[in-house]
């Protein structure tokens, strides 16, 4: 794999995070505006419209958007086999990002997983 389309495939997966950590924090918006809501048909649309019309939300879909013309050019220049297990690094982008911004705890049990995850992506891309 070439450093083009290792960038590629990085950028899409940078992108992927983004979009999650997007999503969460418009939630968590919505959430400190009018509590924890109740999943159900009566709060289908009221919900449904002050999520739409969040901008952490709509940047984060627009995130995915991008996210996926990104990853097509990267598909086309790498083999699935190896991008695919490389999109990974996408958690351990977001629970970094996730404990820095959001105070999320990042136990020893969490950091032993994302030292798994490193390790695999790297024994993974050597061997392309």
């Amino acid at each position: 794999m070439n450093p083009a389309s290792l960038a590629l495939i990085l950028f899409g997966v940078f992108l992927n995070a983004c979009a999650q950590l997007l999503l969460k924090a418009g939630v968590n918006n919505v959430v400190a505006a009018i509590g924890t809501f109740e999943y159900s048909f009566a709060n289908l649309w009221p919900v449904g419209l002050r999520l739409a019309t969040q901008l952490p939300i709509i940047g984060g879909l627009s995130c995915y958007v991008v996210s996926v013309a990104v990853w097509i050019l990267g598909l086309s220049r790498v083999d699935v086999s190896i991008a695919y297990p490389l999109l990974s690094l996408g958690y351990v982008l977001n629970a970094a990002a996730a404990w820095w911004l959001f105070g999320e705890a990042m136990t020893p049990m969490r950091l032993v997983g994302i030292g798994v995850i490193i390790v695999g992506v790297y024994i993974l891309t050597r061997s392309a």
